[in-house]
């Protein structure tokens, strides 16, 4: 008799090897400029931007679908986007404080929920594997088809006779009569553009949330000390060594430009790469075991964002809050010195 154990072991084996067999596609192409799906005024529109505002779009819609009957007392959705909203604001607050939370959590929870939602969504199974052809004499060879009128092109997947798609390499020496080949067969040969891939596997995506963030903290630094006082944190004249503590100050906040952007991207890139490649590889098994591992990783990078966007807000603004302290501390102090005159 099997043990539960030893039976479950079995099964993930199996598992393994029809998906191993069976379910493989060819080795996928994988880039890390994004894909133009088509063109209007000269301006290329790109799968990133395309996802970016059906996330959005999903966002605005999904807001207004909980929050159109709101009741005193939460239930259902709106109970859990109050629990979900109030907890991120009570973090903010513990580490910028009340009067500092409120400013920094519009700007703060606008880019965690944006990254949240944006990196789950591109764990669906239609990111990366539908799209637009573009024809070519090297990459997948599609089958075509027609359903209901719609014409489609997919990739066959593999079987005993063959462990992968069929594809063809531009770098192989038979890739011209391979490629002949295939389109007597009435095949189609070319790269998929997917139609949907994660606004940050796109580096201008993090960039740009990187410049949000960066105008938001400069900008209550200046709200909060003034132009003047705020700016002596980069040009300080007063001594050498103060302006050379001026110089690093501005550097280290174009090298936290780089690092917010480079954070945000590297790991959802790798991420998206580490999906697609299981997913042809070994499908059924390990790619749920890696999928999981996105989720996690997905919620902690959007975390990390927000909250380092209050942490670098609470260091702006630091200086002014210690002065507030400083006078409210000297002012009974003065009080008695007149009452003892």
């Amino acid at each position: 008799m099997f043990s539960r154990g030893k039976l479950v072991l079995v099964l993930v084996i199996a598992l393994t090897l029809v998906g191993f067999v069976f379910l493989r596609g060819p080795t996928p192409h994988i880039t890390i400029k994004p894909e133009t799906i088509f063109d209007a005024g000269g301006i290329g529109f790109t799968n990133t931007m395309i996802t970016s505002w059906v996330v959005v779009g999903s966002m605005i819609i999904g807001l207004f679908l909980v929050t159109r009957k709101w009741d005193l007392v939460p239930s259902g959705a709106q109970n859990v986007v109050e629990a979900v909203v109030e907890a991120l604001y009570g973090i903010i607050a513990n580490v910028a404080g009340e009067k500092n939370g409120r400013r920094f959590f519009p700007v703060a929870a606008t880019i965690f929920f944006f990254v949240l939602v944006s990196n789950l969504t591109s764990l669906l199974p239609i990111f990366n594997v539908i799209g637009v052809v573009t024809e070519e004499e090297h990459g997948f060879v599609m089958e075509n088809a027609s359903i209901g009128g719609l014409d489609i092109a997919y990739v066959e997947l593999s079987g005993p006779g063959g462990l992968s798609g069929d594809a063809i390499d531009e770098d192989d020496a038979d890739a011209h009569e391979q490629f002949a080949e295939a389109e007597e067969g009435g095949k189609i040969v070319g790269e998929l553009a997917p139609l949907f891939r994660g606004p940050n596997t796109d580096i201008n995506t993090p960039l740009a949330l990187a410049i949000v963030s960066m105008i938001a903290v400069e900008f209550w630094g200046i709200s909060t000390l003034g132009l003047f006082r705020y700016g002596k944190k980069f040009l300080n004249f007063s001594s050498p060594i103060n302006f050379f503590v001026g110089m690093l100050e501005f550097i280290s906040e174009i090298v936290r430009l780089l690092s917010f952007t480079a954070r945000l991207f590297g790991n959802m890139f790798a991420g998206e790469v580490v999906i697609l490649m299981f997913t042809f590889m070994t499908p059924l098994v390990l790619t749920v075991v890696f999928y999981g591992l996105e989720i996690f990783v997905g919620i902690i990078q959007a975390f990390i964002f927000c909250m380092l966007t209050v942490v670098f807000g609470v260091m702006a603004v630091t200086a002014h809050d210690e002065h507030d302290d400083h006078e409210s501390e000297a002012q009974p102090h003065g009080e008695a010195k007149k009452l003892e005159a």
